[in-house]
C-alpha cells in the first residue's frame, strides 16, 4: 500500500493510492496516518479495495506520517559520503535527533534560516516504526517497520558543526524535514538495502547512490537503537545520505540559495520537489 496524507497544512486527511494512481479518501476508515493507525488498523487497511473508495482531488501532500514521536537520524552512514566529508568510518551508528517541528510535506517550500550561509541537501531513506520495539536483534528488526518513505535531511552546516554541541542544532530548523509523498508499506519493499536514490539541484544531479552502500543496514540501525531506547509506533528514522552533498563539493562547497529547486527520489518510494526560500 501507498498511504498518504493530503490537503491543506494542518488539515491533512488520510488517503491511499489506487491502482490508477489516484488518491482515494480513507477518512471513513481511519482518522489519520499516525503511529496509532499503523499499530492497530493495518489489517483493516489491508482488507480494503482502494479502487472502491472515493476519489479525491488534491494539490498538496502532507508529511506521510502524522503526530511523529521521535525523529531519529543516522549520520555518516554511507562509506563514500564519509569519505567526501573527510570523516572516519564510525564504529557504531551515529545518532542525532531532528525536531518534529521541522517536518513538512514533500513539496512544501524549504526556508533558509535567518543568517544562514551553509544550508545543504541530503536525500535519505526514511522508515516508520509500526509496533513497540525494544531489545530486538537485527534478524527480527525489519518486522517492526510499518513502511518506508523519501526524506530530505536538510542541514545548516555552520549551525551543525560550529555552534558547539549536538548536530541537532543544524538539523532542526523550520522546514528542514520534508517526508513523503507516500508511506510505502514494508511488504512492498522486500529489500531496503537495494534501492537507488538521488537528488538534483536546479536540474543538475548532485547525489546518486544505492542503499546497498550503507555502513549499517536498516535492520542493524533498528536493532542498535532498540538496545538504547524503546521505539514506539510512529517514531521515524532517517538512515543517512549518499555522497554528493553541498559541503563535500571540491574545490569549494556549494550551498542552497533563495530560488533554488531540489528534486529527490528513491526507487519505488516516489519523488519530492522543494523550492527554496529565504526566511525573513
Amino acid at each position: 500500500m501507498k498511504l498518504v496524507r493530503y490537503g491543506a497544512k494542518g488539515e491533512e486527511k488520510p488517503g491511499i493510492i489506487a491502482s490508477d494512481g489516484s488518491v482515494r479518501d480513507l477518512s471513513a476508515i481511519v482518522s489519520d496516518i499516525t503511529g496509532y493507525e499503523l499499530a492497530h488498523e493495518m489489517d483493516k487497511l489491508r482488507a480494503l479495495d482502494p479502487d472502491s473508495l472515493p476519489v479525491v482531488a488534491t494539490d498538496r501532500y502532507g508529511a506521510c506520517v502524522g503526530n511523529i514521536g521521535k525523529f531519529m537520524c543516522i549520520g555518516l552512514n554511507y562509506s563514500d559520503h564519509a569519505a567526501e566529508t573527510g570523516a572516519a568510518i564510525p564504529e557504531h551508528p551515529i545518532l542525532f535527533m531532528k525536531a518534529t517541528s521541522a517536518v513538512i510535506g514533500p513539496n512544501d517550500k524549504v526556508m533558509i534560516p535567518r543568517g544562514s550561509t551553509h544550508t545543504d541537501w541530503e536525500v535519505e531513506l526514511g522508515l516508520v516504526i509500526g509496533k513497540t520495539c525494544k531489545y530486538v536483534s537485527a534478524d527480527e528488526a525489519l518486522d517492526y517497520v510499518a513502511g518506508y518513505f523519501v526524506a530530505n535531511d536538510v542541514s545548516e552546516r555552520h549551525f551543525q558543526l560550529q555552534l558547539t554541541g549536538s548536530w541537532t542544532k543544524g538539523k532542526s530548523c523550520d522546514t528542514f524535514g520534508p517526508i513523503g509523498p507516500y508511506l510505502v508499506t514494508a511488504d512492498e519493499v522486500p529489500d531496503p538495502q537495494a534501492l537507488a536514490l538521488g537528488l538534483k539541484v536546479n536540474g543538475k544531479v548532485m547525489q546518486e547512490g544505492s542503499t546497498s552502500k550503507m555502513i549499517f543496514s536498516v535492520a542493524e540501525i533498528i536493532s542498535h537503537l532498540s538496545q538504547l531506547m524503546t521505539l514506539h509506533p510512529g517514531d521515524v528514522i532517517s538512515t543517512g545520505t549518499p555522497p554528493g552533498v553541498g559541503m563535500g563539493i571540491k574545490p569549494e562547497p556549494v550551498y542552497l540559495k533563495d530560488g533554488d529547486v531540489m528534486e529527490l527520489w528513491i526507487e519505488g518510494l516516489g519523488e519530492q520537489r522543494q523550492e527554496v526560500g529565504q526566511d525573513s
